[in-house]
């Protein structure tokens, strides 16, 4: 194998065009045994093989400094960076994270997960490079969608505006996460079908060199180009037309299904015709049914369909009632407020960890205004995730807004009469977080007057203990209940708040007469959250209070039960601790 010779980048200059070329091919098989064993991005990794290569052989990294654009293209960079055995030993398979990361080689410059940064990081690394009278090449590799987010936008003009090296490679591969959308994809469509010479040129009408490559997976075109560049003294753009999941047929003909896959999705699996009920199907039926009665009703997301459960078939029925903003959550929120406004009825869906991205929206352009968007947040709580996507942070984000109402289901019934109500109440922004895990059905119908702001509701009448569990930890306060009345003989209250943005005072006060100690369990993070707010009612009582959720820390991607016992979300430590309380 050629594979065997590379070591790091240095010996990738010792090697022939065509024994390069063989290395991809080595490569991409790497990628796909691993990412089909580990589960990952499998797409946008085996199109970008060929580009990592030249820029590698062309470039000397890590002096030149290579930035990636979400770093989920980062799995070729990594094995030619010394990491290649995270790719041929399967017990090394989980050793080395999805992204790139500094603490792991010193050809990674920053820790990047989410989208549209690497031409604001680059512009800064250039700077500071002409500050200090460096020589050192700057490369910003962008692609999969991530030119349509707003820093995209902000880092072209102001790199456009250096008077010194900065080399920008967009990686085009006519995709997003799925199907790419915006006015800018326009222009890249008309470059790749004039070969770059397309007189409108977005690029080059903001001040860049330009270049282009319409074979992106050809090495020698590739390296040819990028020696053409290499310590240019002015701001370039490299154009690069490339095949996302190239080598993988299914991958190339279903691009959007194999942008991530999960474990196993190559092996054949047997088909069966039982569906299993889900947020996603519960989510995507309501919506639907209500697309059809309600004209006015329109959905709203910023390029993560598939994540959510909205398949082309899906966001082909809804037709125009469906708008992918693409990789811009910022502009999400502001267009759907604007939507709201104007007497339609939007419902945006955001993914937790990305949702963090426009608190200033969320703030001003939405709950400023009182605009009645519903928000539907998915996937919050605390999980095994990399670091640059973990979601326990929405509550605290969220819940401190004024005028935002944020809610959090128990159970499908709870879910369906919250969406019901938020949809057609015209008096607050909303935010329903849907539950990760958790109950499905109760079959009980929910009959709550959501209008009537933080009320929250005592599932069981009991003395001594009070168990507010929120949301999807609902469950947890369940068997938390249970296990007090087996090992302690308490018989515990059991509170179901569904409110995470206010507190019901007049229950909290009533609490008083027979309750010592009064628990919280929510599924995020403590500093800010929910359970503070209960904390902070009875800071001037003798009511003693202990808050259950997880500590204001970055985890990568620690194992679940790791973080439940490290933050006593298990039944058997949280009786522990009630016990010492008591």
């Amino acid at each position: 194998m050629i594979l065997d010779k590379i070591n790091t980048p240095e010996d990738l200059k010792k090697i022939s065009i065509d024994e390069m070329n063989t290395l991809a091919d080595e490569m991409r098989q790497l990628i796909i045994k691993k990412v089909n064993t580990t589960g990952g991005h499998m797409g946008p990794n085996l199109g970008i093989v060929e580009t990592t290569i030249a820029l590698h052989y062309v470039f000397n990294s890590p002096e030149d400094k290579i930035v990636f654009d979400v770093s989920h293209q980062c799995y070729p960079h990594k094995i030619l960076t010394g990491r290649k055995d995270g790719f041929t030993n399967p017990e090394n398979y989980f050793k080395y994270t999805g992204y790139t990361a500094p603490e792991e080689s010193a050809h990674d410059i920053f820790k990047v997960g989410h989208t549209s940064t690497s031409v604001s990081l680059a512009t800064g690394l250039a700077k500071s490079r002409d500050l200090r009278g460096g020589k050192e090449n700057v490369i910003a590799l962008i692609g999969d969608g991530s030119l349509s987010g707003g820093e995209a936008f902000e880092g072209l003009d102001n790199a456009a505006d250096l008077d010194s090296n900065i080399i920008i490679v967009v990686n085009d591969n006519d995709m997003s996460i799925a199907e790419n959308h915006g006015g800018i994809y326009r222009n890249l469509k008309l470059l790749r079908e004039t070969k770059g010479q397309a007189e409108v040129n977005f690029f080059k009408s903001i001040g860049f060199d330009y270049y282009y490559v319409d074979d992106g997976n050809n090495v020698q075109d590739l390296i040819e180009t990028f020696q053409k560049v290499k310590d240019i003294n002015h701001p370039v753009v490299v154009h690069v037309k490339t095949i996302k999941g190239k080598g993988l047929p299914q991958a190339e003909i279903n691009k959007e299904a194999f942008h991530w896959i999960s474990a196993g999705a190559l092996d054949e699996k047997p088909q069966t015709a039982q569906s299993i009920e889900t947020y996603n199907s519960i989510t995507t039926e309501y919506l639907y049914n209500k697309a059809k009665e309600d004209k006015s009703f329109i959905l709203i997301n910023p390029a993560t369909p598939g994540a959510l459960g909205f398949t082309p078939e899906f966001r082909a029925k809804l037709g125009k009632q469906y708008m992918d903003v693409g990789i811009a959550e910022e502009h999400a929120v502001a267009c759907s407020s604007a939507l709201a406004k104007s007497g339609s009825k939007p419902v945006l869906a955001v993914m937790s960890s990305f949702v963090q991205r426009t608190y200033d929206q969320l703030s001003q352009d939405l709950a400023l205004n009182k605009s009645p968007l519903t928000m539907l947040v998915f996937w919050g709580g605390i999980s095994s995730a990399d670091a640059t996507h973990l979601c326990t942070f929405d509550i605290p984000l969220i819940s401190n807004i004024p005028n935002i109402v944020y809610l959090a289901p128990t159970c499908k019934e709870e879910y369906l009469k919250m969406l019901s109500w938020s949809i057609e109440q015209t008096d607050y922004p909303v935010a329903i977080r849907v539950p990760a895990d958790g109950l499905i059905s109760t079959g009980i119908e929910d009959t709550t007057d959501y209008s009537q702001l933080n009320k929250f509701k005592i599932e069981e009448n009991g003395s001594e203990v009070a168990i507010i569990a929120l949301g999807s930890f609902f469950k947890l306060g369940q068997t938390v209940k249970e296990e007090l009345a087996a090992k302690m003989n308490i018989d515990a209250t059991l509170i179901n708040p569904k409110f995470i943005t206010g507190i019901d005072k007049e229950l909290l006060e009533n609490l008083k007469q027979n309750h010592k100690l009064v628990i919280t369990l929510e599924n995020g993070m403590l500093n800010g959250g929910f359970g503070e707010k209960i904390t902070r009612f009875y800071g001037n009582s003798d009511m003693k209070v202990l808050n259950f959720g997880s500590k204001k820390e970055f985890t990568d991607r620690t194992p679940i039960d790791e973080l439940y016992r490290r933050y006593h979300l298990t039944p058997e430590l949280i009786l522990d601790d009630i016990k010492n309380c008591l």
